[in-house]
């Protein structure tokens, strides 16, 4: 009779713990499924690039074409390129930072769900999050600018895909969380973990400096001493822009979450960004994520078959393959080409001519070969 009693209080504790984890976990993600705002140790962050510098933009920078004044010109001379990892997850939306970039790359991370690597010189972000981990292939994009890479772990399964074991085996200036810890990275209270790491293009480059990363090697090399440009050119005129209709991005067709629009805007000559119907805005500087150029390149994409359970990728970096390439509201079909891990990727129209692309940011979207994307 005893046992019974106690079997029933504690059928009825688990029950009673199972349904309010239930409700507390329901109750605390519908509260982060809307923009809130939160704290961190340093205050409430913001814009760190002014949208009203004063002064002539007679100066381009050197990843997008941007016009920028001397002043700024003076600021990203003396520090080397940021690429930071950043998650897509649908838990870890809305992403913060991505409007201060002035290139992104995006790929599937695994199972269908896509990751950047945005790249930063010329602006600075007040916040950038949530930082994740590494992926072999963001690796040969992060090497054309030898730039520091920020990020939180990675994969380090033995394999073509270990992540970890090829920054150290490449050389590249390794901004891992897990080796500088805070204050450069923290934790938020705005996402559930793992979708809460926070930093700051200013504490990333801060924590360069200390490491010996910057804007010269340990052999006194710029970083840019052979840095290959791409092309670039002023807006077109109103008058001759395109009237490109929207453009559909699928990464993995089964996983819709991470499909992208694009829906280009003639008056302003940007491409903004949804999912969906959803407006992807940076909920810091409160803008909505747009580019100037969005390029889809078509590469090869397997799985390294090295034992993790979600499947790390592979994708056929180095090469050449099928690109489009969207600009002044028009669409370019050419391809990519990049003659080695560290070379520049260039974008080439159907002619073999190196396209030139719009002052602005930069959007590169990864895919599959063969997916179908409608323009």
């Amino acid at each position: 009779m005893l046992n019974k009693k106690i079997a029933k209080i504690i059928a009825g504790a688990l029950a009673l713990y199972i349904l309010s984890a239930g409700l507390s976990y329901m109750v605390f993600n519908r509260i982060l499924a809307k923009p809130i705002n939160f704290n961190t140790p340093f205050g409430s962050l913001s814009d760190l690039t002014s949208g009203d510098e004063e002064g002539t933009k007679d100066r381009s920078c050197p990843l997008n074409g941007a016009m920028y004044t001397k002043n700024r010109e003076e600021t990203w001379t003396k520090r080397r390129p940021l690429g930071v990892m950043i998650e897509n997850h649908t838990d870890a939306r809305p992403v913060i930072g991505l409007s201060r970039a002035d290139v992104i790359y995006e790929a599937v991370a695994e199972g269908g769900i896509t990751r950047f690597l945005a790249v930063f010189l010329c602006q600075d972000a007040g916040d950038i999050a949530p930082v994740r981990s590494a992926r072999t292939y963001f690796l040969d994009w992060v090497s054309e600018y030898d730039a520091l890479y920020a990020h939180v772990g990675g994969a380090n399964t033995p394999g073509p895909a270990n992540a970890l074991g090829q920054i150290r085996d490449y050389g590249i200036m390794d901004m891992d969380q897990f080796g500088l810890g805070f204050p450069t990275y923290w934790r938020g209270t705005d996402k559930l973990a793992p979708h809460n790491v926070h930093s700051t293009t200013k504490k990333l480059w801060e924590a360069a400096e200390e490491r010996k990363f910057g804007v010269e090697d340990e052999n006194g090399k710029r970083w840019d001493d052979k840095f290959v440009q791409w092309k670039f050119k002023d807006d077109a005129s109103l008058e001759s822009r395109g009237s490109q209709g929207d453009i559909t991005v699928p990464f993995w067709d089964q996983y819709s979450d991470y499909t992208v629009t694009w829906k280009y805007d003639r008056d302003a000559n940007v491409f903004r960004r949804f999912h969906g119907q959803e407006t992807q805005t940076d909920p810091l500087t409160k803008e909505h994520l747009s580019a100037k150029n969005v390029i889809v390149q078509f590469q090869t994409e397997k799985k390294a078959n090295d034992g993790y359970p979600d499947g790390h990728l592979l994708y056929g970096t180095v090469g050449s393959g099928k690109a489009l390439i969207f600009q002044d509201g028009k669409a370019t079909e050419g391809k990519w080409v990049k003659d080695s891990r560290t070379a520049r990727t260039k974008f080439l129209d159907a002619k073999g001519k190196e396209v030139e692309l719009v002052r602005g940011l930069v959007w590169i979207e990864t895919i599959p070969v063969g997916s179908d994307v409608s323009y």
